[in-house]
């Protein structure tokens, strides 16, 4: 279903904070409307106060993740749908401004925004998006980021359910990484057994003389 694409915005919004890193690029009103994205019409209505509002959906929105990331499917729906009930969407069936090849209007379910602020759109767009993709493809589906410090939420789309990084870039500094500490442990072992060596040749070169 369309509605699953609004999936994203929930994304969008955890990754504004970086709390192992103390970083935070939710702190204006000119942040909140990047959020939305060109086609948002309810940016128009954001002020100072959705600054507040928004990070402490950002916060709710992050337990979510890290519910599912943990493997408490349970507690990731029901903090999930308690998000839901506090932020309600209105469904609409749209498609006039779209057209197929026989003219005829391109119907599909589109959330409408009847919403008293910026944030409660915002929020209803991102965790009915969210909720959309969770039944549909499985809550295992979202995770946050293995690459530490990084911590980020993503959505798996992979077809093998295998994706553990937030981007590319986490993956590729991961891998990196992990190859060192395999380095690392090569070396150290590789000492320690010349070490070990020395000491037998030294335990055993007075009964040869």
């Amino acid at each position: 279903m369309e509605l699953a694409y609004y999936s994203d915005f929930a994304v969008r919004l955890v990754n504004t904070e970086q709390p192992w890193r103390g970083g935070d690029t939710l702190t204006t009103v000119e942040a909140v409307r990047e959020l939305f994205g060109p086609a948002g019409q309810s940016a128009r209505r954001a002020t100072d106060s959705d600054v507040t509002r928004l990070r402490a959906v950002r916060a709710r929105l992050r337990a979510v993740f890290e519910a599912a990331d943990a493997g408490d499917e349970v507690l990731a729906v029901d903090l999930l749908n308690a998000l839901m009930i506090e932020f309600p969407v209105s469904p609409q069936i749209s498609g006039h401004e779209y057209r197929n090849d026989n003219g005829r209007p391109n119907w599909h379910m589109h959330i409408a925004d009847h919403a008293a602020n910026a944030t409660a759109s915002y929020a209803a767009t991102a965790c009915m998006g969210l909720a959309f993709h969770l039944t549909e493809l499985g809550v295992d589906r979202l995770g946050i980021c293995e690459a530490r410090p990084c911590r980020n939420a993503y959505l798996d789309t992979s077809t093998n359910r295998s994706r553990r990084y937030c981007s590319d870039r986490c993956a590729t500094r991961a891998n990196v990484a992990a190859y060192r500490a395999r380095k690392r442990l090569e070396s150290e072992r590789s000492a320690r057994s010349s070490r070990t060596a020395e000491k037998a040749q030294e335990s055993t070169a007075p009964g040869e003389r």
